[in-house]
C-alpha cells in the first residue's frame, strides 16, 4: 500500500478552508439558536396553560320580565345570548371564563 503524502495547503486553499469553517460555524449557531427559541416557546406555552386556574362558580343572570332566550352561541372567548324581550331582540355577551357581562346590544323597530 502506498501512503499519500499530505502537503500543506496553499494560501488560497487555507483561506478557502477558513472561510468554509466560518460559514459552518455561523450556520451551526443559527440552527442552535432556532432550536432554543422553539423549545423556549413550547415550554412557555406549557407553563402558561398549566398555571391558569379554572374556577367553577354559580352565576345567576337576571333577565327582564317576559324575556325568553331565543338562541345561544360561543364566539371566541364570549358566550352570546339572543333574547326576545317583549317583541324586541337583544343580544347579551358574557366572558366565557368568568361569566361576567361584557356587552349588550338592543334592536328596536323604527316608528
Amino acid at each position: 500500500m502506498t501512503d499519500t503524502a499530505v502537503t500543506e495547503p496553499t494560501p488560497d486553499q487555507a483561506a478557502l478552508i477558513a472561510r468554509v469553517r466560518r460559514m459552518m460555524l455561523i450556520a451551526g449557531l443559527t440552527s442552535a439558536l432556532a432550536v432554543a427559541v422553539v423549545l423556549i416557546a413550547i415550554g412557555y406555552r406549557l407553563y402558561r396553560s398549566e398555571g391558569s386556574p379554572v374556577s367553577v362558580s354559580d352565576v345567576t343572570a337576571a333577565l327582564p320580565k317576559g324575556a325568553r332566550i331565543v338562541a345561544t352561541g360561543v364566539a371566541g372567548e364570549r358566550l352570546v345570548l339572543t333574547l326576545d324581550v317583549g317583541g324586541a331582540t337583544e343580544i347579551r355577551t358574557f366572558d366565557a371564563k368568568t361569566l361576567k357581562p361584557v356587552g349588550r346590544l338592543n334592536f328596536v323597530n323604527e316608528p
